[in-house]
């Protein structure tokens, strides 16, 4: 399947839907605080989500049952929200998502709960720096390949490795479009795929393991974690490819 060019209006419609995302990530990450339950959470994000017209896309897309995915501690991705009250040194990851005049929007953030580990603070810059890190490097002509492989030598880089069976993915009029975007390379050949193009939109979202990035889902079919067993973090983005370059679409 090809990957769409999305022209301007359809950009800008993409721009409404990740801004009311990023919105909702910065309410979220205000009220992470000692007590609050990942329902509460979870049903504050649905409320505004609705309240700015747009729906949560997440809700009902292949089964999950919720507005925000919430990943506590090892969990690392796709954690469904649950009556568990945070506590003082926890991380939390929010993934959020909207539909919005036919458009959509993704982002993710993690953040501690109330004062954390230096080691937890590490982990969580480690996703951050490496998503703004693939997002500046992003230019019109590199292909995904390459951008993989550089995120992959930064997360090692840092100390940790990257999530596997995961990756970033396009976006537009569905939540989930061609192509996808790994944070390793995979196969032999950087050199080798679909190259980036003006008026392509898809999300970088660096998953960071600690000592393994091989991923397992537990149980509830949905909440994924390293084997290692230990905290994970992720943050996320939907860019534009404007004038050559990557705007961040996803914020407030």
């Amino acid at each position: 399947m090809a990957i769409a060019l999305r022209k301007n209006d359809e950009i800008a419609k993409l721009r409404t839907a990740n801004q009311i995302v990023g919105a909702t990530l910065e309410l979220l990450a205000s009220h992470t605080k000692p007590g609050m339950t990942l329902k509460e959470l979870d049903a504050m994000g649905e409320e505004y989500i609705r309240s700015q017209g747009a729906k949560p896309s997440f809700k009902g897309l292949y089964g999950f049952p919720s507005a925000v995915c919430t990943s506590v501690n090892d969990v690392i991705i796709h954690g469904i929200p649950s009556d568990y009250a945070l506590q003082a040194g926890d991380i939390v990851g929010f993934d959020v998502g909207t539909q919005k005049n036919g458009y959509f929007g993704d982002a993710a953030i993690t953040v501690g709960v109330g004062t954390i580990s230096s080691e937890d603070e590490a982990l969580i810059a480690c996703a951050k720096d490496t998503l703004y890190f693939a997002i500046d490097i992003i230019k019109d002509g590199m292909r995904f390949k390459e951008l993989s492989y550089e995120m992959e030598r930064f997360i090692l880089a840092r100390g940790f490795v990257p999530l596997r069976g995961f990756c970033g993915h396009g976006i537009g009029k569905k939540p989930h479009e061609e192509p996808e975007i790994p944070n390793y390379l995979d196969g032999p050949n950087a050199k080798a795929g679909p190259k980036i193009k003006n008026g392509m939109v898809f999300c970088l979202e660096p998953m960071i393991c600690q000592k393994e990035g091989t991923s397992k889902i537990l149980a509830n079919g949905w909440d994924v974690v390293s084997t290692d067993g230990l905290k994970g973090s992720h943050y996320e983005h939907t860019v534009a490819i404007i004038n050559g370059r990557a705007e961040i679409l996803s914020i407030a």
